[in-house]
């Protein structure tokens, strides 16, 4: 097709930041974030170019968390699975080749997991590179091969997901069920002019303005969670609980519901509110979530009544433990977030009896638009998550929350642990960063070409 791209040139960058305060998710802390900067050159069949942009943070600590692997080694590999991945889409390009970004991944995705093994091999890693590693170090690859076209067709990326702009309809990337559809059926046709953001409680956050100690940050920002509801007025709240303690993630729970119950009830007059947990694979076993969603129950059921869901209790590794997780899923809507990494993964989490599924842009922009895609078409919900997305990474993740339909908003922790970071960024899109009476404004990328990115 005349709107087909080749890459002409992929160019990779970093920056890196230290986090505010310390992030603690599952066994994990994090204290610094390396973000990836694509940027892709596309070349359109029909004549014209365009520059496409991307970034990602590589959330090794996430994404890799084995411990036999060295935390610099795991960095150094993710580098070097996106730069070769990059060569690979030039060489293929200088080829002729001229693609749908959706076709850019798929003719290598299979390749992708071949780069991996061979750094793995090459650097003599203890521990193979997980997939959901090797989607994290393209992702920002992805992102600007998207921005990019549409931005050479002079449209809105997501306006180039229908028969129009492709070439094949969703059976040739999902299955025979699709024939006939396209991405855009499941998309919203304009940006939402507004979008909840769940702010995360980690596991180490303050609630109160009574626990904030003369040791914690002093730039003007807040630090308790009291004090972020009191100045954005956010309503949702991702709460990271420890998975090996169920009192104290009971008490945690109920907390956090009571504080943000008092605080936007005597500043805002507000009593909705709504919180999501997340154990990030704690669980041993699904009976232990059972437990958890029986307890808040029987012990805070107000509280229970504002969980919209649970979010990947158990291990990421379904094939190896495949645990049924129905009983569970009957209280509260359980979604698989690090065990989704491809359509296959996606479709063994339900069987297992997975309500839905986590999306992150982070495991690329073309496979978020398939899942999405699917879970619309299946009637199952989704949440659009974070990976603490600084700059380009976070107006990409918010944008593509307000051209889907996932439950209730989408998350935006970035303000908490790395509010300083891409502060050119942050101004230039100040509409979707700051936070007013608990919401963002992703309608300003309303009439922005690509995926509206811009350095």
């Amino acid at each position: 097709m005349e709107s087909d791209i080749k890459v002409e040139e992929i160019t990779i960058s970093y920056r890196s930041y230290r986090f505010r305060t310390p992030l603690k998710f599952g066994a994990v802390v994090v204290t610094e974030s390396l973000s990836l900067i694509a940027q892709a050159l596309v070349k359109r069949k029909g004549g014209g170019e365009a520059l496409g942009f991307g970034t990602m943070p590589l959330m090794c600590e996430w994404a890799f968390p084995d411990p036999r692997v060295e935390h610099d080694e795991k960095l150094e590999a993710m580098k070097l699975v996106a730069e070769e991945y990059a060569r690979h889409i030039e060489e293929e390009a200088s080829k002729g080749v001229y693609l749908h970004p959706m076709d850019w991944f798929v003719r290598f995705e299979n390749d992708l997991y071949g780069i991996s093994d061979a750094v793995s091999r090459q650097l003599e890693l203890k521990a193979p590179l997980p997939s959901l590693a090797s989607l994290v170090a393209v992702s920002s690859i992805d992102a600007a091969i998207h921005d990019g076209y549409g931005k050479a067709n002079g449209i809105c990326s997501y306006e180039g997901y229908g028969p129009k702009y492709m070439q094949r309809d969703l059976s040739f990337y999902i299955g025979p069920k699709f024939k006939g559809k396209y991405i855009s059926d499941y998309l919203k046709p304009m940006y939402e002019s507004m979008l909840p953001v769940f702010h995360l409680v980690g596991a180490l956050d303050k609630l109160t303005r009574d626990e904030v100690t003369p040791e914690d940050p002093k730039d003007g920002l807040p630090v308790s969670l009291e004090e972020w509801i009191e100045r954005d007025g956010i309503f949702c709240f991702k709460v990271k609980l420890t998975g090996v303690n169920m009192d104290w993630d009971v008490r945690r729970t109920v907390a956090v519901a009571n504080v943000a119950r008092e605080v936007l009830g005597e500043k805002f007059g507000r009593t909705e509110y709504y919180l999501t947990v997340d154990f990030n694979e704690m669980h041993t076993s699904p009976a232990e979530t059972l437990e958890y969603l029986g307890r808040v129950k029987r012990e805070a059921p107000e509280v229970f009544e504002r969980i919209l869901y649970v979010e990947q209790p158990i291990s990421r590794e379904l094939n190896k433990y495949m645990f049924d997780i129905r009983a569970a899923a009957a209280l509260k809507p359980v979604l698989a977030d690090e065990a989704i990494t491809d359509l296959g993964s996606f479709d063994a989490a339900l069987s297992l009896g997975w309500s839905g599924a986590a999306l992150k842009v982070c495991k690329t922009h073309s496979l978020s638009l398939l899942l999405a895609a699917k879970c619309e078409e299946l009637r199952v919900p989704y949440s659009v998550q974070d990976l603490t997305c600084p700059g380009l990474a976070l107006v990409h993740s918010a944008g593509f929350a307000a051209r889907t339909k996932p439950i209730k908003g989408f998350e935006y922790n970035a303000r908490q642990y790395l509010p300083h970071a891409f502060p050119e960024i942050q101004r230039k899109y100040d509409e979707i960063f700051l936070v007013k009476n608990g919401y963002v404004r992703p309608g300003v990328l309303n009439g922005t070409l690509g995926l509206g990115l811009s350095m």
